[in-house]
């Protein structure tokens, strides 16, 4: 029963959460202190205990409960502890009333405590009437509960603690709450995935010419693509192509399924021939556009970019306007060269020229197809006045090398910055072992790292809509953004300052750039050894890196403070990183899982970050050790977004699952019922509304696997949704209906009609509703269906009203499936309801003569008094009829409510068939008989007190005696309603006078002489206890208004009844509890 508790604080984080059956408690202050007893009162108060037998010593850090008795000894203040005590046991006394009732079971728990501990033989047992002593005297739980504003206050007041139940069914009856816009699933997916197909590489160096407005410095930087053109490679023509050749490599890096095109000093007509031809073979897609303009001028300030004529004899611009129209969109541009500002601060302006112009060619020809030019990412290696660096011992192309080898530039930038005790060289620098693809060799663990700190620091600054478009949308545009982080660190402390559309904030100050310098470190610490072991000497075990273990224990704190106000943990993106690893797999699972626990925020949280193809490429994982942690991560995600059912048909996953719900699968954890639960629930969200994991996950294994589970007694969670999981496997799919008969599915569920967990007796309703609906309407489907329906008729008496709701929505579809027989089950019982009318209105009108006789009037449907042969006596329809009007006045009010929509339907039907012609008439009989009833009902009677000596009542002056009892009424219910006892009631009517004269029939009759005179007993011990209540006047007692439940509506009496009814009995079942917002 749920129970409503006094108002309250906010409670503390440490009160137990997501634990349904454990009793949460409610603090309310029953009295205030006054100042001066607020300052005497100054001992350590045990709230479960009353004032007298509080303990006198000093306030201790933590409520306990003490057995020692009270003492004189002086209290802090001076005060007397005899004094407190004669206050306190005044205040016992007020709030006597809080004490539990002596029974049997408290006697005997008396006995037993005055045998351990003789101090309270005495006392008042003071304990919850449901029997959670243990947990209410905790010191946890008084700790948390009283935890009032110390400093506030000089006293502690008296507290008086309730409890009362909250699972879900008290609170909300079965219905699933409001849609609430912040509880939304946030469109993780990807639905305008795009994917850059080609690139090209356009390298303008002219080598051996320098462009007549750049000044170089002597000695300048030379690497191109870490080749130094001036060594001496060769010709200026095999030097361009082997600079070519590695800056493709250098991009293969980062995504080898590119079409990458090598464009090396090429002049206008090339550069519009090979962008126009990447745009007809992109079609839709993504082009990478790369400009290395280091042999040509600077751009324009109006934006405009330099190549070369046939000839190279001529600088020749390209404006922005001609690139983007040859390009069109979406494109991904790289501009490295100096003032590349200048190409960012006007592309924009040449787009809207653009849109500009398709919108006057649409409206002179609106079915014109015009590409379009507004999806652009730009990223520029510094502002509109900056020169790239010339410091010769960086390469002259620092942004590129940035962009596309990170590591090593990351490297040779830390040992140019700091002076290493060991004697490494920049050359040394790039002789770390190891390949990028392998993250247990120290340079891909370098690598491993360096991607989850620029995901993590992108992840913190920027807003999820622009991290979700330049981290997830494309693998491309991914690496090149977290490069460009590097880049912005990089070319910072070189006084350049690197710009990108759309622009990001300042990221190259974050934290995390502190434990990458680490990394590096740690790496460069051991790369002499690794070398000398290279060349023949000692061998030498790497020591890897802690920064992933670090990480995971920050990000356990997180979760050991419980996400206060909902912060998004920074390392996310690490623990998403660390999945990869076997190493840290089982530990990052299992932090992920209670994150995932917080509620349908933090999975959003984690669907957004790109979590879900790590967990699902997980579920083709034979290892035995994560099955647990697999199955309650994926049951978190389905029960926030139930889209994933295409995704487990994939590689078959749903397998992984069907096999976990198996008897005779093996789980290395105790609680192995509960991780079959949650299967059960995950297979029931894949079938659900889903016709092809209804046909793959279709077998007599998987019912008769779920009809074994619904035997276990122990776990209510496992037999609720084995019910639903049949439910969902064969709701709407006749074959799966076939196959539970010959498993006698359907007998199995009519069982659990007696289980004693509602939820599970609803949820078998749910399934045995789900099961009435064969198409093929055979005698031996009716049989199978009327015996089901023949053993839920009995659960109109449940007590619980969401049992008997979907009770009612499977009666609305027997109903709809058998609307025939039920119109003649409603003509009938409108036929009998007259008769029974009549009779009743016969017998009111004889016994109350005043009223006048029953006038007959003629009437066509007189010949129908004579009861004819009821078809629908005796039959399934007909019962279930009587259970559906005796359900219109349910004492829930939604029962109610849904019972008379069906009753409704059913009495409009019945209009609009061929009995409608005598139906109408029928009904308007039995509303005027139903007026007459109610005109013909006498007042209810009432007896008023009487002042004779007797103590009969008498009528008050000028007032008519009161009338006979009519059958309805008694003097039992009479006396019930009256304030005096059922005992003085019954004395009353024995002793009392029934006629209308209470003047006494006999006299008294003198003594006897010689009789001695006994003392007389008190007049008041013989009058009635309620002799002095006031005068009670004959009225209509006033019905008190009945609670309504939780986001209960009233039907609006206009809209058309519609049956069969809908659960939501299986969405409530998959609500997400969002435990941080309990109090």
């Amino acid at each position: 029963m749920t129970a409503v508790a006094p108002p309250t604080s906010n409670l503390p984080h440490q009160l137990p959460k997501n634990q349904e059956n454990i009793p949460q408690y409610v603090s309310a202050q029953i009295r205030q202190l006054s100042p001066e007893r607020s300052r005497r009162s100054t001992m350590t108060k045990n709230p479960l205990r009353p004032p007298s037998l509080q303990s006198s010593e000093p306030t201790q850090p933590s409520i306990q409960r003490t057995s020692s008795n009270i003492s004189t000894n002086t209290v802090p203040n001076g005060v007397p502890a005899e004094d407190s005590r004669d206050d306190l046991d005044e205040e016992l006394r007020k709030a006597r009333a809080l004490l539990r009732s002596n029974t049997d079971t408290a006697l005997r728990r008396r006995q037993l405590l005055s045998e351990k501990d003789p101090p309270f033989a005495n006392d008042e047992i003071w304990e919850m009437r449901h029997g959670y002593e243990e947990q209410y005297s905790s010191t946890d739980y008084l700790g948390a509960l009283s935890n009032e504003k110390k400093g506030k206050a000089d006293g502690i007041p008296l507290q008086a603690f309730f409890m009362y139940y909250t699972e879900k069914r008290h609170d909300s009856g079965g219905k699933p709450r409001q849609e609430d816009p912040s509880r939304n699933t946030s469109e993780w997916r990807m639905r305008d995935r795009l994917k850059t197909v080609s690139a090209a590489l356009t390298i303008c160096l002219n080598i051996g010419v320098d462009p007549p407005d750049v000044v170089k410095t002597n000695p300048t930087a030379k690497m191109e693509c870490w080749l130094d053109p001036t060594t001496g490679i060769g010709t200026n023509n095999k030097t361009m192509e082997q600079i070519g050749k590695k800056l493709q490599e250098q991009y293969e890096g980062l995504s080898i399924r590119v079409r990458y095109k090598q464009y090396l000093d090429p002049s206008v007509d090339e550069t519009k021939k090979f962008c126009s031809s990447l745009r007809r073979n992109a079609k839709d897609e993504r082009i990478l556009f790369h400009y290395n303009g280091h042999g040509v001028p600077m751009p324009t300030p109006s934006g405009e970019i330099w190549t070369f004529n046939r000839n190279y004899t001529q600088y020749i611009p390209v404006s922005l306007y001609d690139l983007q129209q040859w390009l069109g969109a979406p494109s991904l541009y790289v501009f490295d060269c100096s003032n590349a500002g200048n190409i960012i601060a006007n592309f924009d302006r040449f787009v809207e020229k653009h849109e500009e112009e398709s919108a006057e060619a649409r409206k002179s020809d609106p079915n014109i197809q015009l590409p379009s030019y507004g999806d652009n990412i730009q990223l520029a290696a510094c502002g509109k006045s900056e020169y790239l660096p010339t410091n010769p011992l960086l390469p002259a192309d620092l942004f590129t090398c940035c962009l596309t080898t990170p590591i090593d530039i990351s490297v040779r930038t830390f040992i140019l910055e700091r002076r290493l005790p060991s004697e490494l060289t920049l050359k040394d620098a790039q002789k770390i072992p190891g390949r990028l693809a392998e993250r247990r060799s120290p340079l891909g663990e370098l690598n491993w790292i360096f991607t989850a700190i620029t995901d993590t620091i992108a992840w913190n600054l920027l807003p999820r809509a622009t991290f979700k478009k330049l981290f997830r949308q494309d693998l491309m545009v991914a690496a090149l953004f977290r490069n460009f982080l590097l880049s912005e660190r990089i070319m910072r402390k070189n006084g350049c300052h690197p710009m990108s559309v759309p622009p990001l904030p300042e990221t190259h100050n974050h934290p995390l750039w502190q434990a990458w310098d680490l990394t590096i470190e740690a790496v460069l610490a051991q790369l002499p050894a690794m070398m000398a072991e290279k060349e023949g000497g000692p061998p030498h075990e790497y020591r890897h890196s802690d920064f992933f273990t670090e990480q995971l224990t920050a990000f356990e704190v997180y979760l050991t403070q419980g996400a206060p106000n909902q912060e998004p943990p920074s390392q996310l993106p690490i623990v998403l990183q660390v999945l990869l690893s076997q190493v840290h797999r089982l530990r990052a699972l299992i932090l992920l899982s209670r994150f995932l626990d917080m509620g349908a925020w933090a999975v959003n949280l984690a669907l957004t970050i790109g979590i879900f193809p790590y967990v699902l490429k997980l579920l083709q994982s034979a290892a035995f050790e994560l099955k647990p942690v697999m199955i309650f991560i994926w049951a978190r995600i389905l029960a926030v977004d139930g889209a994933c059912q295409a995704d487990l048909i994939k590689d078959n996953g749903y397998q992984y699952f069907l096999n976990i719900l198996s008897p005779a699968a093996q789980l290395p954890v105790p609680n192995a019922s509960e991780h079959r639960a949650m299967s059960a629930f995950i297979i029931a969200m894949f079938c659900r509304n889903f016709s092809q994991g209804q046909t793959v996950c279709l077998s007599p294994e998987l019912i008769e696997t779920c009809i074994g589970h619904l035997k276990d007694a122990d776990n209510p969670l496992l037999r609720q949704w084995s019910c639903l999981c049949i439910s969902m496997l064969w709701a709407d799919h006749p074959e799966a209906k076939w196959v539970g008969i010959r498993s006698s599915a359907h007998e199995k569920l009519c069982e659990m009609a007696l289980d004693p967990v509602p939820e599970v007796r609803a949820a078998a309703l749910h399934a045995l509703t789900n099961f009435v609906g064969i198409p093929d309407l055979t005698a031996q489907v009716k049989g199978y269906e009327e015996s089901v329906a023949l053993v839920v008729i009995n659960m109109a008496s449940d007590a619980n009203s969401m049992v008997r709701r979907e009770l009612l929505i499977f009666f609305s579809v027997f109903v709809k499936r058998y609307q025939q027989k039920f119109l003649v089950c409603a003509f009938e019982q409108l036929l009998a309801e007259k008769k029974d009318m009549t009779s009743r209105l016969e017998a009111q009108l004889d016994s109350n003569p005043q009223h006048g006789t029953l006038s007959r009037r003629p009437s066509t449907q007189d010949s129908d008094n004579d009861e004819p042969h009821k078809v629908s006596k005796g039959s399934i329809q007909g019962s279930i009829w009587m259970r559906l009007l005796l359900m219109t006045i349910d004492p829930h009010p939604e029962v109610a409510q849904d019972a008379k929509v069906v009753v409704d339907y059913m009495h409009e039907k019945l209009l609009a068939s061929p009995f409608g012609s005598r139906a109408q008439p029928l009904m308007d009989e039995v509303a005027r008989l139903g007026r007459r009833l109610a005109v013909a009902k006498p007042p209810p009677n009432s007896r008023q007190p009487s002042s004779a000596p007797n103590g009969r009542r008498t009528p008050m002056s000028g007032s008519p005696a009161p009338p006979a009892l009519p059958k309805n009424e008694s003097y039992l219910s009479i006396g019930m309603r009256r304030t005096a006892s059922m005992a003085a009631a019954l004395k009353h009517m024995t002793l009392g006078g029934a006629s209308g004269n209470d003047t006494p029939t006999t006299t008294p009759q003198p003594r006897a002489p010689g009789q001695v005179k006994r003392s007389r007993v008190p007049e008041d011990w013989s009058r009635p206890p309620d002799s002095g209540d006031p005068a009670f006047k004959p009225s209509a007692y006033v019905k008190a208004k009945p609670p309504k439940p939780k986001g209960w509506k009233k039907r609006d009496p206009m809209t058309p009844p519609s049956i069969p009814l809908k659960s939501t009995f299986f969405e409530w079942s998959i609500e997400v509890l969002d435990p941080c917002k309990l109090d």
